[in-house]
């Protein structure tokens, strides 16, 4: 008798330890009529919830499952029937107001327990446009897969801070859009990931536009398009991170800080040796930049500095340009419409390459002074001073042919003979 009794108290311990350790992912009412439902686009999800703490569980379907407020209900799964993918995913509909706790693991581990997501897409698009999501769950997968946590939050205009993101090696497209247009995000995770991978953090914060400073960004080494975008149109974001990384990638930063108006400063820029189009579109339209990086590079790469600085309207004086060996692009619309400019950079390249100043210096009003080194033409600077001032000085070589238009010497201009090493 006593060896029963001792057997059930055992048994009875090792299913309250069993339910202790479960961290399922919860969904707790925050007012009444809320409601869930899981909606599955070419796929079978599998989830499964419980009202009752545990005891039943039912199969979650597109019928909603009603809450009052402060009810809570847990969720538990297997994973889907097949592998997700862009096209085969499923996205939980949400009505009232509704925090989210616990780990989303319980969705394919059934208890929360696991730190490894098993497989690409795995969370893709999860709580799309849940605009009254309060709350994220929690994250704790150290081990990523490809596009795991693509935009799992886009939309969730009531989410006001980020779950954490312990992970320090990424996935390709691991946090693509992951936050895009939560518009009241105020604070980002950490970042503490120095291994990258291409596109992972592309648009990641595009369009939260209450976020007002940027988590640091520690990797030296980057990936293809690995920040593309990453904080587009975060028209709040007055800092922005520091960028030590001086191995770069093709498109690397492409538009990272695109319609950022009230950033003012530009981070430092240390690299040496530049990638195709890696800072391309870098600042656009960042209408309140007063101040550009240095850019040390003396090796340039194709499209490397295209549309940098395009749309930089306070932006008063240009970084120098030391480079005497062009790329093609490579200053491709770099300062179009800084209409602050008065003064261009020296450019002592005596060779130009395809299109490599089209557009550098189109719609700078200000405009009034440009040299060079360059002695031919070519085809390399369609409209590359439109709209400048009207009058000005071009100091050039004296085999330099006279030609004047928007594609040659501004009209207006008078023009100066000197060697670039004077």
């Amino acid at each position: 008798m006593i060896k029963k009794v001792v057997t059930l108290l055992c048994m009875q311990l090792a299913l309250c330890c069993t339910s202790f350790a479960a961290n399922y992912l919860t969904f707790t009412a925050e007012e009444d009529s809320s409601a869930f439902s899981i909606e599955d686009h070419d796929i079978k999800s599998n989830i499964f919830y419980s009202l009752d703490n545990g005891k039943t569980w039912n199969k979650l379907t597109d019928q909603p499952v009603k809450l009052a407020k402060g009810d809570r209900a847990l969720l538990k799964g297997t994973g889907p029937n097949q592998k997700p993918s862009w096209r085969n995913y499923s996205t939980f509909k949400m009505e009232g107001s509704i925090a989210a706790s616990g780990s989303v693991m319980s969705l394919v581990d059934r208890n929360g327990e696991g730190e490894t997501i098993p497989y690409a897409y795995c969370f893709y698009k999860l709580f799309e446009n849940c605009t009254r999501l309060t709350q994220a769950p929690e994250l704790p997968a150290t081990t990523l897969a490809t596009a795991c946590y693509g935009r799992m939050f886009s939309g969730c205009t009531s989410l006001k801070k980020a779950p954490e993101l312990p992970a320090t090696t990424l996935t390709k497209r691991c946090y693509t859009e992951m936050f895009k247009e939560c518009s009241n995000l105020t604070k980002a995770p950490e970042l503490p990931a120095k291994t990258l991978a291409g596109s992972c953090y592309y648009g990641m914060f595009d369009g939260c536009t209450s976020l007002t400073q940027a988590p640091e960004l520690p990797a030296t080494t980057l990936a293809e398009s690995c920040y593309n975008a990453m904080f587009s149109r975060c028209y709040s974001l007055r800092q922005a991170p520091e960028l030590p990384a001086t191995t770069l990638a093709r498109k690397c930063y492409w538009l990272i800080f695109n319609e950022c108006t009230s950033l003012t400063q530009a981070p430092e820029l240390p690299a040496k040796t530049l990638a195709d189009g890696c800072y391309s579109f870098m600042f656009y339209k960042c209408s309140n930049l007063t101040k550009a990086p240095q850019l040390p590079a003396t090796t340039l790469a194709d499209d490397c500095y295209s549309d940098m600085f395009s749309g930089c309207r306070k932006l008063t004086k240009a970084p120098k340009l030391p480079a005497t060996t062009l790329a093609d692009y490579c200053y491709y619309g770099m300062f179009y419409a800084c209409t602050s400019l008065t003064q261009a950079p020296e450019l002592p390249a005596t060779t130009l390459a395809d299109y490599c100043y089209t557009y550098m210096f189109s719609g700078c009003t200000k405009l009034s002074r440009i040299k060079v080194a360059f002695t031919d033409w070519g085809t390399d600077t369609d409209s590359w001073v439109k709209d400048v001032a009207k009058n000005g000085t071009f100091i050039c070589p004296k085999n330099l042919p006279t030609k004047y238009g928007e594609d040659f010497i501004p009209e207006g201009w008078k023009i100066e003979n000197e060697d670039f090493d004077k």
